[in-house]
């Protein structure tokens, strides 16, 4: 992993991090680091707290990218803000949401490698996640997928990233799953996620170490989402974020 790249990551596991404030507007604070992951590709930004040296907390109620500067962006609800940049700071994840995320992320690209058709919208929370698919006369079965899917997730199969050249989606255009928004090429280089031999696709998202840790899950409902584009709903089949 290329260590310039932000620390979600390269490493989505770390939950706390000390690092220094580099700019406040208002109630929202960017950070010269951060393991805070902003919402992007339907998977929502990250919460938690900012602890300051002077003993004050802040809870962190959402994180997102600024769409002008590309800075990421800590929405804190108290006010006023005893912060200044330059202040040292320790910023703590809520965990066992950011954890819930990475499980179900990592479980919508191996019901991808089900269902053999372009993938028309998604988004995730800690408890669900939904695919929409262009299904046309394809035949999803909700309990077979979800047979399917946790026989995948039992196979314990590793989580790897890559960068690659943004070119290899021009010569191999198969790899991008998603019908109506195509990866950012802005740097030159593409994040790609492989699923051991299961998956491979574009992906900006934070993701398990290994399909194992998904844990079971189930099909809840597939539904009609316009005349070709069905949405299937995946849920921890034990109802726990763990």
């Amino acid at each position: 992993m290329n260590h310039s790249a932000p620390v979600f990551y390269q490493d989505p596991y770390q939950k706390v991090l000390t690092t220094t404030v580099s700019s406040i507007q208002d109630q929202n604070v960017v950070l010269a680091e951060t393991i805070f992951y902003p919402t992007g590709g339907g998977q929502p930004g990250d919460t938690g707290h900012i602890n300051a040296s002077n003993g004050s907390q802040f809870t962190i109620t959402n994180t997102r990218k600024d769409r002008e500067s590309g800075a990421i962006v800590h929405e804190v609800s108290e006010a006023p803000l005893d912060l200044q940049p330059g202040d040292t700071v320790t910023v703590t994840l809520d965990w066992s949401r950011r954890y819930a995320h990475m499980r179900m992320h990592t479980c919508m690209h191996l019901l991808c490698s089900l269902i053999p058709c372009g993938v028309t919208g998604g988004a995730l929370t800690a408890d669900k996640g939904r695919l929409d698919f262009d299904m046309g006369n394809f035949d999803a079965n909700k309990e077979l997928l979800t047979q399917q899917l946790n026989a995948l997730i039992g196979q314990a199969e590793p989580i790897s990233i890559e960068c690659l050249e943004a070119s290899l989606l021009d010569t191999n255009p198969e790899l991008v799953r998603t019908m109506s928004v195509q990866p950012p090429r802005g740097a030159g280089k593409i994040r790609m996620v492989r699923a051991g031999a299961t998956d491979y696709q574009p992906c900006g998202g934070t993701h398990v170490a290994n399909t194992r840790e998904i844990g079971p899950v189930r099909i809840s409902k597939i539904e009609n989402n316009g005349q070709r584009n069905k949405r299937v709903v995946i849920v921890f089949s034990n109802g726990e974020k763990q």
